[in-house]
């Protein structure tokens, strides 16, 4: 069963880069940029990763990512991320950015954005992963503020393939978001958002409806509301679930706990995902053995997730097609 999921050719359609940022990196482009963080050591940052719910991780996510500074820097995080990608036979990735993490710090969307493209391009062509992004406006900031940052995305349209909304979610509802997503739209950008992990369904329920996403991220909780379960099952509304995520950051108890497999009964499109890999114990190789693990789920499970993922993928349906013929050939 190890062998048959290292095998899979997998899909990633939840990961922000900026939570791929490895103790040993912090520190190396701390180092690097004369930047003092308040640990000593790698072991004890890895110590610091005790969360208690969302905000408790946001908080120290965010003291991580101050030692971003230079291009060189974002295409560093992003080359470690493929790199790992290369040994789980991560096959393409769809990445979250948070602009407005360094913007606000001073650090220009320009520098941002150059350095996770590079990484991207050589990825492709050394690694043979393709890869697109996302960019993510903070949902604890303004509406004005993502609309600000909507604007500086414009002139790299061709380097971004749709518009996300992370960050704190409990009293930041899509809602809120309604009117830079609307014109983001209008530029030509895709939708998905972050809905249902701490918030309720009813968020789940705004960003298909104010936001029109074609996808939602994490979403777990719109098992508590029947009419949305047979929505996002009708719809074909995949699900971006990150399980080792929502263990780590309280969702569930355990991962024995998660709902991933009853979603899956359902018929609504989950896909495996792991989110800020450095800081939940887990790329998505990980999420895929803890989910066999901790669930005992099957081949045909695996496949069907896998299956869902390329599906729900932003890639030309010849792109999809390839990368089907190739998880079909996995025994």
């Amino acid at each position: 069963m190890e062998n048959y999921i290292q095998r899979l050719p997998k899909v990633e359609l939840h990961l922000h880069i900026e939570g791929t940022l490895e103790p040993e990196m912090m520190f190396a482009i701390a180092q690097r940029n004369g930047i003092a963080l308040k640990y000593r050591s790698a072991e004890e940052v890895r110590q610091a990763y005790q969360f208690t719910n969302l905000q408790s991780f946001l908080d120290i996510y965010y003291e991580g990512a101050q030692v971003l500074i230079h291009e060189q820097d974002f295409y560093d995080l992003a080359w470690a991320y493929f790199q790992k990608g290369k040994t789980q036979n991560l096959r393409h990735a769809e990445i979250f950015f948070d602009p407005q993490t360094h913007t606000e710090r001073g650090v220009s969307f320009d520098t941002v954005i150059h350095g996770l493209h590079r990484a991207q391009q050589d990825a492709l062509s050394q690694l043979d992963i393709s890869s697109k992004l996302i960019v993510c406006f903070l949902r604890h900031l303004s509406a004005e503020s993502a609309m600000q940052t909507l604007k500086q995305a414009l002139p790299y349209k061709d380097w971004i393939i749709a518009v996300g909304l992370d960050s704190s979610e409990v009293g930041h509802p899509p809602a809120k978001f309604k009117e830079v997503f609307d014109e983001a739209r209008r530029h030509g950008f895709l939708t998905v958002a972050h809905a249902g992990e701490e918030g309720p369904p009813e968020y789940i329920w705004e960003a298909l409806q104010l936001l029109q996403v074609q996808r939602i991220d994490h979403g777990v909780r719109c098992i508590e509301d029947e009419a949305l379960v047979k929505k996002l099952a009708q719809d074909k509304i995949a699900l971006t679930v990150c399980p080792l995520s929502n263990v780590k950051l309280r969702v569930f108890n355990t991962i024995h706990d998660h709902n991933i497999k009853k979603l899956l009964d359902k018929e609504i499109a989950v896909t495996i995902n792991s989110d800020d890999p450095a800081y939940f114990g887990g790329y998505i190789e990980e999420n895929y053995l803890a989910l066999r693990e901790g669930l005992g789920l099957q081949k045909q499970d695996f496949y069907q997730m896998t299956s869902n993922a390329i599906q729900a993928s932003f890639l030309s349906q010849e792109e999809k097609k390839r990368l089907m013929h190739e998880l079909d050939v996995v025994q």
